[in-house]
């Protein structure tokens, strides 16, 4: 298992450059092998910090680390990959230490394995994220869609099955389908990342529907029964009880977009919009202005 290169170094995830270098100084002068004179847990640990303050002190080996996190960027880095183009020579002198040889790292002095060779994590290449653009009923009902994007220098075509549910900021893995990798290891991998268009009925919040249903007055007032479409084509009878205000939410419960792997659905909002007339008849006001008298 990985271990956590804050912890090793007794530093927060925030901590400065400063920060991290004088904390690695501090356990440098405790572990290493010329204070703890043939101490092989002592070694050991030198080795451990000495990887831990490898990454946090490279601006991007350390981006990396804080994105993908202890075992992700274990899987993306070698012992190579981590100590390539690093210097602990003059940081070793600049403490009063003799030098040290790292796998990939420079200086004379004792040498460290680290476990290369054979024993080197494998590095991946990056993947590929394509942003597709899916319809409400492509996520509701599930779609076959072909993408087109840029792989190892040339076009490629594929055919994906979207599944229900791959609401905006849902992806789907392709493996092997990324960029090729730099050290001969495994294929990155290429995501389909949904990007949910705009519908001309229907609004979504995750896996939530909404739709304005308008009302005439003398409708919210009295009562109705109205016809409600559903996003898979649908019509729901709906209730409005008299007297519902402006702006009341109604739920029909199961009638919203379906989760992945999961089997439920989210819920179908409709909201009541009141219809206010801007100009009525001489009837029409006569009428309200009798109800006015009534106390209405």
């Amino acid at each position: 298992m990985s271990e956590d290169y804050y912890k090793l170094l007794g530093v927060n995830k925030g901590a400065s450059d400063a920060e991290i270098k004088k904390a690695y100084r501090k356990l440098a002068m405790k572990y290493h092998p010329d204070h703890t004179k043939g101490d092989k847990s002592a070694e050991e640990k030198f080795k451990k910090i000495s990887e831990a303050y490898a990454v946090l002190s490279d601006k991007d080996k350390r981006k990396e680390y804080d994105t993908f996190g202890s075992e992700g960027f274990r899987q993306r880095f070698s012992q190579e990959d981590i100590f390539r183009g690093f210097d602990f020579g003059d940081i070793f002198r600049e403490f009063g230490f003799g030098g040290a040889d790292f796998s990939g790292a420079r200086g004379g002095g004792r040498r460290f394995n680290f476990g290369g060779g054979q024993q080197q994590a494998r590095v991946k290449g990056s993947d590929l994220v394509y942003e597709l653009p899916l319809t409400l009923r492509e996520v509701a009902t599930g779609a076959s869609k072909t993408v087109s994007f840029q792989h190892q220098g040339r076009g490629e075509n594929l055919t994906v099955k979207i599944p229900k549910g791959l609401i905006t900021g849902k992806q789907v893995r392709l493996a092997g389908k990324g960029n090729p990798s730099p050290y001969g290891g495994p294929p990155g991998d290429l995501y389909i990342k949904s990007k949910v268009l705009d519908d001309p009925t229907f609004s979504a919040q995750q896996h939530d529907l909404y739709l304005i249903q308008t009302l005439k007055l003398s409708e919210a007032i009295l009562g109705v029964t109205v016809s409600v479409p559903t996003i898979d084509g649908k019509q729901l009878s709906l209730k409005i009880p008299p007297g519902t205000k402006h702006g009341t939410k109604m739920r029909l419960s199961g009638h919203g977009l379906p989760v992945m792997q999961d089997g439920k659905k989210g819920d179908l909002y409709v909201r009541i919009q009141v219809k206010i007339p801007q100009n009525l008849t001489k009837e029409q006001k006569k009428l309200v202005e009798d109800l006015a008298a009534t106390g209405l």
